[in-house]
């Protein structure tokens, strides 16, 4: 649920409003409202706060030790933070230039070892020449007063050294040609390359250096934590705004005030603090304008979902509906149906036992995530012991008492066999068709629930009969979907079953519905005003028609998602099947599987947040009017 909320105004005197501050930090019941704080020292905290970032982005991940964490004075770790920035600047600048060398050496890699002190050397004694490289057309009709030396040849160019004689008109050739003289480097390329390895080496010594700083990453996050509660409180320090106010007598009282947000059940503590300090209080109960923060309190089996929802940073509005017990559990079925093998489901299990095991072993609590993946591994092995989907293999060579446990309208066992829900006469449904009404039926089922919802929120008002009349939309939409996706021949709008003429109860459900969404759903006091509002917006009621309709057909995505993923496995096995059967194939068999299995529950993962996730934050949250634009309750504390 989601737990109430006050929303409380505190003014104090000016002068104390620090010390108000610490002991509501102290209190750690109220989260203030954002404000603008200004002023040097959040400035200078800013610049420390993101030193110490930088530097625990430097150090990574520690080796895990068995000491306990020590904490370090900010003045500590601020000491290291510019250590660490000073060595990774020293370390880029190493870096920078080493890259300019090795470039370097790169251009000169073609002509060899280079070195410019030979070349000068030869220069002093009469023989001068230069590296040029020209393109083939003009060195094969080079001036004969043009000596060179061919080093290296390609299709389009040749690399020469043109050597210098003095003769007349050479440098006039030589001009003329579209040649690239070459640069010569500084020093020779031998001499680069030690460079590079010094300065290779430099690094290495450098990054040895911010390693040893690595068994301090304890100590400097918590020194961050202390920095970030101290900017955080120099911004309500500074950003609270103040009022002179007359006291009597032509004296004037600064003021301080400001507002928040507590639990409702926190109140009285707050009141009691208020009057101790001689705190002026205001509290009331929050408004649809106000922005407040939203807690959420549940059983210890509904917050298994919390970390999936964190993951996703979804948090519902104050005014929206806690969905968390919903999605869990639609989120639980829609991940046995995607992943729909049991195999996969024992291997997510065993998966999940391991580390739940080595909690247990030492006295700690299973983390919650673990707990929600076993969850998830259960929910797999029960959708694939129905379904008989083991590994992908063929439900031919599963042992019999698998095949027992299955149920036979959707068992792989009884694919190539068709079931008649109305008798022989009314035409016959595969599996597959019998998964999609599962699917269809799924929909139905989430997408009732959040009109009932708003059913009973809506209760004491006559707009709940807007909320019924969507879902007498859904029941008929329903068996539209079923006509016409599934099969139109078994789902025929002429269906009679019972002497009830099916489709057309389908039909007058749909306008029953409309038209009591038409005439209700917008009511807020006056029947009217509600007509007039869906006039207004006729456009869009009438395409809430369709989206229903979609809506109810995008939960096929699950039995398709499903199908492509036992596709992949049944593939894999006939890939590695042949192998198995030779001894010399056999580890490669192996790898196959492992590879072909590993990768079609990587895409499974996949498919779940893309799919399973879309179906509860998207199709369900949508008829229930949530746009998940909450804010996680964040109280000031120490």
């Amino acid at each position: 649920m989601i737990v109430p909320m006050k929303k409380v105004s505190l003014i104090v005197l000016s002068e104390r409003k620090e010390d108000t501050l610490k002991k509501l930090r102290k209190l750690g019941l109220l989260q203030i409202e954002i404000t603008e704080g200004s002023g040097e020292r959040i400035r200078e905290l800013h610049e420390q706060i993101a030193s110490l970032e930088r530097c625990i982005f430097s150090l990574g991940k520690p080796e895990k030790t068995d000491a306990a964490e020590k904490a370090l004075p900010p003045s500590e770790a601020l000491a290291i933070s510019r250590s660490v920035d000073a060595l990774n600047e020293e370390r880029q600048s190493c870096h920078t230039e080493q890259a300019a060398l090795q470039a370097e050496l790169a251009r000169l890699q073609p002509w060899g070892e280079v070195d410019p002190a030979s070349i000068a050397a030869c220069a002093k004694k009469g023989i001068a020449f230069s590296l040029y490289e020209i393109p083939v057309s003009e060195y094969e009709h080079l001036d004969e007063c043009v000596k060179t030396l061919c080093l290296a040849r390609t299709k389009s160019s040749v690399k020469c050294l043109i050597i210098r004689s003095g003769a007349e008109g050479e440098d006039e050739a030589i001009a003329s040609l579209g040649a690239y003289e070459v640069r010569l480097p500084a020093v020779s390329t031998a001499e680069i390359r030690r460079q590079i390895a010094e300065l290779d080496s430099r690094m290495r010594a450098i990054d040895e250096k911010i390693a040893a700083y690595a068994h301090e990453i304890g100590g400097i996050k918590l020194a961050l934590h202390t920095l970030e509660k101290e900017l955080e409180f120099e911004i309500y320090a500074t950003g609270m705004p103040e009022e002179s106010l007359p006291a009597g007598e032509g004296q004037e009282v600064s003021v301080s005030y400001f507002r928040g947000y507590l639990e409702a059940e926190n109140l009285d503590r707050l009141k009691k603090a208020a009057k101790d300090n001689a705190w002026g209080l205001l509290a009331e109960d929050p408004t649809e304008e106000d922005n407040v923060p939203t807690k959420l309190k549940n059983n210890r089996f509904v917050s298994l979902i919390y970390p999936i929802t964190d993951f996703l940073g979804t948090v519902p509005g104050y005014f929206e509906f806690d969905i968390s017990s919903w999605f869990l559990v639609f989120l639980l079925i829609f991940f046995g149906i995607i992943f729909g093998d049991g195999g996969y489901g024992l291997l997510i299990c065993a998966a999940a036992a391991i580390p739940a095991a080595k909690a247990l072993a030492s006295k700690k609590a299973i983390p919650p995530a673990v707990l929600l993946v076993g969850l998830f591994g259960l929910s797999t092995v029960l959708w694939g012991t129905l379904t008989c989907s083991w590994f992908g293999v063929s439900p031919d060579l599963l042992p019999q008492w698998l095949k027992n446990l299955s149920v036979p309208v959707i068992s792989n066992v009884y694919s190539d066999r068709l079931w008649y829900p109305f008798g022989p006469d009314g035409g016959g449904l595969t599996t597959s068709q019998n998964l999609q009404i599962f699917c269809f039926t799924l929909a139905l089922i989430q997408l009732a629930i959040a009109h009932l919802k708003c059913a009973v929120r809506n209760r004491h008002s006559i707009k709940m009969l807007g909320d019924i009349g969507s879902i007498f939309q859904l029941l008929g939409i329903y068996y539209v979907v079923l006509s016409l996706v599934v099969s139109s021949e078994v789902f025929s709008f002429g269906l009679v079953l019972g002497g009830i003429p099916v489709g057309t109860v389908a039909g007058a459900l749909v306008a029953l519905g409309f038209v009591l969404s038409f005439v209700f759903s917008n009511y807020e006091g006056s029947i009217l005003k509600s007509i007039l509002a869906s006039l207004i917006n006729i456009v869009s009621v009438l395409l809430g028609v369709v989206n229903v309709f979609s809506d109810i057909v995008s939960y096929i995505r699950l039995w398709a998602v499903g199908l492509a993923g036992a596709a992949i496995s049944a593939t894999v096995n006939e890939l590695a099947g042949p192998l198995l059967g030779h001894f010399m194939f056999i580890v490669l068999a192996i790898i196959l599987l492992v590879f072909g299995h590993g990768l079609n529950m990587i895409l499974n993962v996949l498919s779940v947040i893309v799919h399973g996730i879309r179906l509860n934050t998207l199709e369900f949250s949508s008829h229930l009017d949530m746009s998940w634009s909450g804010h996680k309750f964040q109280p000031f504390e120490e």
